[in-house]
């Protein structure tokens, strides 16, 4: 195979390769057959060999192996080991070469680092589980920061990890470290734990068992309550991996002290955009859970202030963020006294309105879905429709009306429909403005 070299600087011999040089500057070097991939047929970087004895480049087999083939590419043999070995021998000899090709611009490859190997990962992530079972905590938080380190290393690492049950083991040394009795002392180790499960999301099902064990919910609210910023984050993360959206689990949070409050904190006063964003899908099925205690849990939050966080919160939100406040704040709204602090904050009905049409089909719908909880139920004689008028205000006929143009899902279509005859009632007590009282004034054009 033959490529051309940009001649950087040339070299004491270069009138060797003169016959070489074109009108460009450009040189043509033929690359030796055995430094070249027989999958990419580009100059091996990290050269490796299968069981079958041929040697790629690492990331071209990989990819092969990856795309579910466990035959060599070349011989077309049935692979009796999907891990392939460094050549050594072969690297050495492109970096020579490359050094030799030096004076013709050809820049010397780097050693790679070797990554982890199935083997390597699995006597790890034993030696965590032994450590785990004997309360070592400090073996075991050596071995977490391992694993840490070779996740960061390269997503292969990850790959390899994670492909090896890592977070199963990680989960179930968290339980095993949460016990009430020795959290205290066993905070260094439960704190990289956490840090080491939000490197390889996402958690699989055996994890999420684990860590929605009563042991270990109690274990990351302790960390939402009084950690620092970073293990709140944390916490908040693998938590809201380990609920997975699994009802009983949701519940069992209900009932531990302090989870909501710290849950609310995260909002009130934020670390990042990700962790506000688990904070409040928590918060969501909390709020939309079948348990009995989750109308207590509405009337909680409203106690709180979380009616008008969120007000505050939309209104320079990123999408996702919005879109999730204003599910929370649905929610909320689906309780009597949820309704009664909504309609009693100045921001909530301007905000909601705002954000219609102007953020995603989904925060429209639970826009309008807000809107219709205010304005339908709980309608109060005495009221004279003042709230009527206070959506019209600012501008929700409208946007309504042109919601049903661009067209949305049909339950958002029939809540349009009510909030639009609802609405018509009042339009003709709004204030209007005469064009002739203007009719004097001077034009600045």
């Amino acid at each position: 195979m033959t490529l051309s070299w940009r001649r950087l600087r040339p070299g004491r011999h270069s009138s060797k390769h003169s016959r070489h040089v074109e009108a460009g500057g450009d040189i043509e070097l033929t690359i030796p057959s055995h430094f070249r991939c027989p999958i990419s047929l580009e100059l091996m970087t990290d050269p490796v060999t299968l069981s079958t004895g041929i040697t790629y480049d690492r990331l071209s087999i990989e990819k092969w192996i990856e795309a579910g083939n466990v035959t060599c590419p070349t011989t077309n043999q049935v692979l009796t080991t999907l891990e392939p070995i460094p050549n050594h021998t072969i690297r050495k000899m492109i970096q020579d070469w490359c050094v030799e090709k030096k004076s013709f611009g050809v820049e010397r490859i780097p050693t790679p680092r070797i990554p982890v190997s199935s083997v390597e990962v699995a006597e790890i992530l034993s030696r965590v589980t032994s450590a785990a079972e004997k309360k070592d905590q400090a073996g075991c938080r050596e071995l977490v920061k391992k694993v840490k380190a070779l996740t960061r290393e390269s997503a292969r690492n990850k790959r390899c990890i994670v492909a090896n049950g890592a977070a199963s083991a990680l989960a179930a040394a968290f339980g095993a470290f949460s016990t009430a009795g020795g959290f205290h002392e066993n905070v260094g180790v439960l704190e990289e734990i956490l840090s080491a499960l939000t490197l390889i999301f996402p958690l699989d099902a055996e994890a999420n068992v684990y860590l929605g064990s009563t042991d270990s919910l109690h274990g990351m609210v302790r960390f939402l309550d009084g950690g620092d910023l970073s293990q709140r984050r944390n916490a908040v993360l693998v938590l809201k991996e380990a609920l997975s959206f699994d009802k009983q689990k949701t519940s069992a949070l209900e009932e531990i002290d302090g989870a909501l409050e710290a849950l609310v904190k995260l909002i009130k006063e934020p670390i990042c955009p990700t962790s506000t964003k688990a904070s409040l899908v928590i918060i969501y099925h909390m709020l939309n859970s079948t348990s009995s205690s989750s109308s207590n849990v509405k009337e909680r939050l409203v106690q709180m202030g979380l009616v008008s966080m969120l007000s505050e919160l939309v209104v320079d939100a990123e999408r996702s963020i919005c879109e999730k406040a204003l599910g929370v704040l649905d929610a909320i709204c689906g309780s009597k006294q949820g309704r009664e602090e909504a309609r009693d904050n100045a921001l909530t009905m301007p905000v909601v309105v705002k954000k219609m049409l102007r953020v995603s089909d989904l925060a429209t719908e639970f826009a309008v879905s807000i809107l219709w909880k205010l304005c339908k139920k709980d309608q109060r004689e005495d009221d004279e429709g003042g709230l009527a008028l206070e959506v019209l205000q600012v501008g929700a006929f409208q946007k309504l009306l042109l919601l049903l143009q661009v067209g949305c899902a049909e339950r958002t279509k029939e809540k349009t429909t009510e909030l639009l005859k609802l609405l018509n009632l009042y339009r003709a007590r709004l204030e209007c403005i005469d064009s002739m009282d203007f009719k004097e004034l001077k034009r600045p054009f």
